[in-house]
C-alpha cells in the first residue's frame, strides 16, 4: 500500500521525474566519456609499446640499424606524411584504417628514435621514460579533473611550440649547448601544458560529437597524446640523459 502511494506520488510530481532523468543522463555521459578516454589511452599505450619494441629491435639488429641511419630523413618525412594524413583525413577514415596508420607511425618512430640508444645510456633512457610518465600522468589528470577552461592556454602553447621549432632549426646550424638546454626546458613546459590542454580538449571534442564511440576519434585522440608524450620524453632525455 505504501509502495503504491510512493509510486503515485512520484508519477504525479514532474520535478522528481526531471531530477531522476537528469541524474541518469549525467551518469550515462560520465560513463561514455570514461569509455572514450580509456580507448584513447589504450591506443596511446599500444603505440608507445610498439615504438619501444621497434626501437630495441632496430638497435640490436645491425642491418636494420644501418637502414634506420641511412634512411633517417626519408623515414622522418614518412612519419610527417602519416601524421598529417591521419589528422586531415580522419573524418573520412574507417576505424581499422586509422588504427593501421597510427601503428605504422608508431613503428616508424621507433626506428628513428633507436639512435638515441647509441647516444644515451639505457639506464638514463629508462629514467627519462619514468619521469615522462609521471609528468604526463599528472598533467593529464589535471586536464581531466580541473573545472577551469584551459582554452586560454592555446595561444600561449601555440606560440611556445612555434618558438621551440624555430629555435631548434636555428640551433642545428649553431650547435650551441646553452641554447639546446634552454630549448629542452621550453619543450618540457610546452608539452606538459599541451598534455593537460589536449586531455581537456579531447573530452570536449567527444561531447561535441554527441558522445560518439567511433574508433577513428579514439585513434586520433591517441595520436595527439602520443605526440605530447614522445616530445616530452625527448626533452627530458636531453636534460637529464647521460651520454655514452
Amino acid at each position: 500500500m505504501e509502495r503504491t502511494k510512493f509510486t503515485m506520488a512520484w508519477e504525479n510530481n514532474p520535478g522528481w521525474q526531471t531530477s531522476s532523468a537528469a541524474e541518469v543522463n549525467s551518469t550515462l555521459v560520465r560513463e561514455a566519456q570514461r569509455t572514450f578516454m580509456s580507448r584513447v589511452y589504450g591506443w596511446m599505450f599500444a603505440g608507445l609499446m610498439l615504438t619501444g619494441v621497434v626501437a630495441i629491435v632496430t638497435v640490436t639488429n645491425e642491418p636494420l640499424l644501418e637502414v634506420a641511419l641511412a634512411w633517417r630523413f626519408p623515414l622522418l618525412l614518412a612519419e610527417l606524411g602519416l601524421v598529417f594524413g591521419l589528422s586531415l583525413a580522419a573524418p573520412r577514415l574507417s576505424g581499422p584504417v586509422a588504427a593501421l596508420m597510427f601503428m605504422a607511425y608508431a613503428a616508424l618512430t621507433g626506428m628513428t628514435l633507436s639512435i638515441y640508444f647509441l647516444i644515451y645510456t639505457a639506464g638514463s633512457i629508462g629514467q627519462a621514460f619514468l619521469m615522462t610518465a609521471g609528468v604526463f600522468g599528472a598533467m593529464s589528470l589535471y586536464g581531466t579533473v580541473t573545472k577551469k577552461d584551459l582554452g586560454g592556454w592555446a595561444s600561449f602553447l601555440f606560440m611556445g611550440l612555434v618558438g621551440v621549432i624555430i629555435a631548434g632549426v636555428v640551433n642545428i646550424f649553431m650547435r650551441n649547448d646553452m641554447m639546446s638546454f634552454v630549448i629542452a626546458c621550453a619543450c618540457v613546459v610546452v608539452f606538459a601544458g599541451l598534455t593537460a590542454y589536449d586531455t581537456q580538449k579531447l573530452r570536449q571534442l567527444h561531447a561535441s560529437s554527441g558522445y560518439s564511440s567511433a574508433a577513428t576519434i579514439s585513434v586520433v585522440g591517441a595520436l595527439t597524446l602520443y605526440l605530447d608524450f614522445i616530445n616530452l620524453f625527448l626533452a627530458l632525455l636531453r636534460l637529464f640523459g647521460r651520454r655514452r
